[in-house]
């Protein structure tokens, strides 16, 4: 008999992560609002919300669940290549709400968006709070930077969950993700959760890991404390001329 979708009322509590959907994959609630505070119990319980306009704030618990080990991210030539040439800046948390808008933007494959305005200022508050963070790749032209690639996530424990990613230059995103994984590994962190796997993340070394043994490893390790200064705005890399 399949588990019932839970409606959620004006306590930001959640049922147990177990008891979602086994289709749609991981289907657990309906309902309530996207407050820092109902957000950040989603998180430290292995949850996160995802809807499209016109739908109810939905929020899922995948099985499996897409996480890249820190130190299985797969570089490919093409790309180390890329890295190893001083063409981008590479910042932390300086431009957080521009990278949302960024991943928001209607894409080529994805006209439609879920980043919808009010997950924008959501996540916004986060980063106030912060729970949020952005690395960002920039382009430097005639002394003027452009933003061409970046992601963002939510960052409790010893977890970083991302969120979503763009490009505006080949491999931008790739670029993001690995100086991201790199600085967590640095800091110790355990893993960094991709939520629900796609070819592109699978080649870059994502494995799928049992929901139960997510939950039990974010049970674990949610309560410890991040090194001081960690997600201070800063820059990673500098471009050389």
């Amino acid at each position: 008999m399949p588990n019932s979708i839970f409606l959620l009322d004006e306590a930001p509590l959640f049922p147990d992560a177990r008891l979602a959907q086994d289709e749609p994959n991981g289907l657990l609630a309906v309902g309530g609002d996207l407050s820092a505070t109902r957000l950040i119990e989603a998180y430290r319980h292995g949850i996160f919300p995802w809807f499209c306009e016109d739908e109810p704030i939905l929020w899922w618990s995948p099985d499996p669940r897409c996480v890249f080990l820190l130190d299985e991210v797969h570089v490919s030539r093409s790309l180390r290549r890329e890295l190893n040439k001083d063409k981008y800046i590479i910042t932390i948390n300086k431009a957080f709400p521009q990278v949302v808008r960024e991943c928001a933007a209607p894409r080529t494959d994805q006209p439609d968006t879920w980043i919808l305005p009010e997950m924008q200022q959501a996540y916004c508050k986060l980063h106030h709070l912060g729970l949020a963070h952005s690395i960002e790749i920039w382009e430097s032209n005639d002394n003027e930077k452009l933003l061409v690639g970046g992601m963002y996530g939510v960052s409790i424990g010893r977890f970083f969950f991302g969120e979503s990613m763009f490009s505006r230059r080949p491999n931008a995103s790739k670029i993001a993700l690995v100086y991201l994984a790199n600085y967590l590994k640095n800091a110790d962190f355990l893993l960094l959760d991709a939520q629900v796997g796609n070819p592109h993340l699978y080649r870059m070394g994502a494995r799928d890991m049992p929901r139960t043994e997510f939950l039990q490893l974010l049970k674990q390790e949610i309560n410890w404390q991040q090194p001081p200064n960690l997600w201070q705005s800063k820059i990673l890399k500098e471009w050389k001329s």
